[in-house]
């Protein structure tokens, strides 16, 4: 059974399909085609005279387009040469699934043969399937449906599949297909789902094709890498209150609106598409906190983690509500967010039409978010099947001393303090440029962090990851500590010291940043948070790295992703395993990963915008560009920047930079 990132996909969110290389879905594992949190089919298999075509060819012309090559033995000519193939040529757009199945007859004489299509469905929650526990569930009884079938569940979800031409019985066609002739069955799957008041999992009303995109570069595996990842995230893009878009963070667990994910991700892109992060500020701003709910963790003035439409059951005693906020980074990476789109130019009253959101949000921060009143923001589960560790790290073991034993909440997170003083500067910044009063007060806010955070969090030369409920610095070099780059929250010299750690080899792995340092005792370069490379998080230091002009670290890292992207097929997966030795040429898969997944796509544009040093103010009606001194490349051209009003090709050719 093929691990999730074995899997072909084909994407075109909220609709999704995985299938091993051979395009038949058997229902193990996460085998299926998704939409709307649900396995819409978990079985689509197809037979030529009872045996299943030989798979030999898959090809991935678009994320939502898939065409699968088999060859039929038994068929056709004898002799080595294959006479009689089977091609599936698999699409989905955002309301269901088209699959043409088409056999070529170049023999020499007439195939006569029965064609059948196998169907079947658990209608199974993408947590249930995550989990396991789909595999107990009963496949649901077809019901004829004129030529074609459907299958209902007891909730309202109704399943749909037409074919042409119509089938005989069992879903099965007499093929006679004459010597250079071809025969194609298509089947066409829709779904409907019954309304909710809670959040819905619905397509954009249309979907960007970022042609306007271009990079041209001496080394054509960036150019290569910016192509594919714009197409997953043409592919990711999903739409919520109002027809806002945003980005799913990853198929088929993800699919949908997540705070911390979806904002980094539009964050990213703001340069190629500054709508996307206008339009998830907005979908998230819909659902801020408004009340204290300890059961969902929700807090006035707090960004929500993730929204579903129903309880997520996630296995293992981790239950999430429908409207989950168990998250300490999201609130303040809405605010960052809001600040730099502002900056590239989100008009003026779009973003006034967000102040009284970010006002909240600032007032979560001082209110809510440091419950013990120590001036950091610490974080503990209160409801014990909820998330324990509620920064990007996640995992029940992320935060870890250097002998492995784990962290006891609450926890303050060393990112989640820089998060807090970007967004306080931010904020004070965009409350003085709309007249409104509290600037000078959280710049003294910011001020005081700054202080406290370098008295409690350094150790050993580097900051901890985090402190802990006895409020002490969990030493141990983690990636962490890359976040700081680039906030404000470090001087100069400490900028150096922490660039002077990611450049070490325990947390330079080759082919990006390691989560956690090699030299820690429970290091795994598989491990979920504790030792593989994430690209997201190695792009944000290498934003970082750059801002603060240590550009041959940051390159270094570059380098690693694109040596990564190129062994993945330019499409980066949720994370990978590296040892980095002599002997490792390219990176390990991390069996479980996601793939396509947002950050990982949008990390792409943001190495690119930030070696370049790409700063707008279009409220100042100012452009900074500093490329870094060093970089990957000699020449690099990036056409289809937005700044404002603005669309910039920017290319610098052997130091020389020209702006068109």
């Amino acid at each position: 059974m093929p691990d999730l990132h074995d899997l072909v996909t084909t994407l075109a969110a909220p609709w999704v399909v995985l299938s091993p290389r051979s395009g038949q879905l058997t229902g193990a594992g996460a085998e299926g085609v998704y939409a709307r949190d649900r396995r819409i089919l978990s079985r689509l298999e197809v037979t030529v005279d009872g045996r299943p075509p030989k798979p030999v060819h898959v090809d991935e012309p678009a994320t939502g387009t898939t065409r699968y090559g088999a060859v039929l033995d038994g068929l056709g000519d004898a002799g080595h040469d294959p006479t009689v193939t089977l091609r599936r040529t698999r699409q989905v757009d955002g309301t269901g699934l088209t699959e043409e199945i088409t056999l070529v007859n170049r023999s020499h004489e007439t195939v006569d043969c029965e064609l059948v299509v196998a169907l079947g469905t658990d209608l199974a929650g993408t947590a249930a399937v995550r989990s396991g526990a789909a595999a107990d569930l009963p496949r649901l009884e077809p019901l004829a449906d004129g030529d074609g079938l459907r299958w209902e569940d007891g909730s309202g979800t109704r399943v749909s599949v037409t074919f042409d031409p119509a089938p005989g019985l069992n879903q099965s066609w007499r093929l006679k297909v004459e010597p250079g002739q071809s025969a194609t069955v298509t089947l066409r799957l829709t779904a409907s789902f019954p309304a909710t008041e809670g959040f819905t999992i619905e397509p954009p009303a249309s979907r960007p094709t970022y042609d306007e995109v271009e990079l041209d570069c001496d080394d054509q595996r960036i150019s290569r890498w910016i192509r594919r990842s714009l197409d997953d995230v043409a592919g990711l893009q999903l739409s919520a209150d109002g027809g806002e878009r945003y980005l799913g963070a990853g198929p088929p667990w993800y699919l949908t609106l997540f705070g911390r994910d979806s904002l980094i991700s539009a964050g990213m892109l703001i340069p190629v598409d500054p709508q996307l992060a206008a339009g998830t500020l907005r979908a998230l701003a819909a659902h801020q906190g408004t009340r204290v709910d300890p059961a969902a963790a929700e807090q006035p003035g707090k960004i929500p983690h993730e929204l579903r439409s129903e309880v997520a059951d996630h296995g293992g005693g981790l239950v999430l509500p429908a409207a989950y906020y168990g998250t300490h980074d999201a609130t303040q990476l809405w605010i960052t967010t809001l600040h730099k789109a502002w900056r590239w130019g989100m008009p003026a009253d779009e973003v006034q039409a967000l102040l009284p959101n970010l006002q909240r949000a600032l007032a979560w921060i001082r209110d809510y978010a440091d419950p013990d009143g120590d001036g950091f923001l610490e974080y503990i589960d209160e409801t014990g099947h909820g998330l324990a560790n509620q920064g990007w790290k996640d995992s029940s073991d992320s935060v870890q001393w250097p002998d492995g034993t784990i962290a006891t909440a609450p926890i303050a997170l060393c990112e989640v303090q820089g998060y807090a003083y970007a967004a306080a500067i931010a904020g004070a910044d965009l409350l003085d440029a709309f007249d409104l009063e509290g600037g000078a007060d959280w710049r003294d806010w910011a001020a005081t962090l700054k202080e406290r955070f370098r008295a409690s969090f350094w150790v050993d030369g580097y900051p901890a990851i985090a402190l802990d409920s006895e409020k002490r610095p969990v030493a141990g070099p983690a990636s962490n500590m890359g976040h700081l780059l680039g906030t404000g929250l470090l001087d100069p010299a400490e900028e150096t010291a922490v660039a002077e750690h990611l450049a070490d080899f325990d947390l330079n792995s080759g082919f990006g940043l390691r989560t956690l340092s090699k030299a820690m005792t429970h290091f795994n370069p598989l491990g979920y948070h504790t030792g593989s490379v994430w690209p997201h998080d190695t792009a944000m230091a290498v934003q970082g790295l750059y801002a603060a002009g240590h550009a041959a670290t940051a390159t270094s890292y570059v380098q690693g992703l694109l040596t990564a992207a190129e062994a993945f097929d330019y499409r980066l997966p949720e994370l990978y395993g590296g040892e980095g030795t002599d002997h490792e040429l390219t990176p390990t898969p991390y069996p479980l990963s996601c793939r396509p997944q947002a950050w990982a796509a949008a990390s792409a544009i943001a190495v690119v915008v930030a070696a370049l040093g790409i700063e707008p103010n279009v409220p100042a009606g100012t452009l900074d560009l500093t490329p870094a001194t060093v970089l990957p490349w000699r020449r690099i051209k990036l056409k289809g920047v937005r700044a404002g009003d603005h669309t910039l090709s920017i290319e610098l050719n052997d130091g020389v930079l020209t702006v068109a």
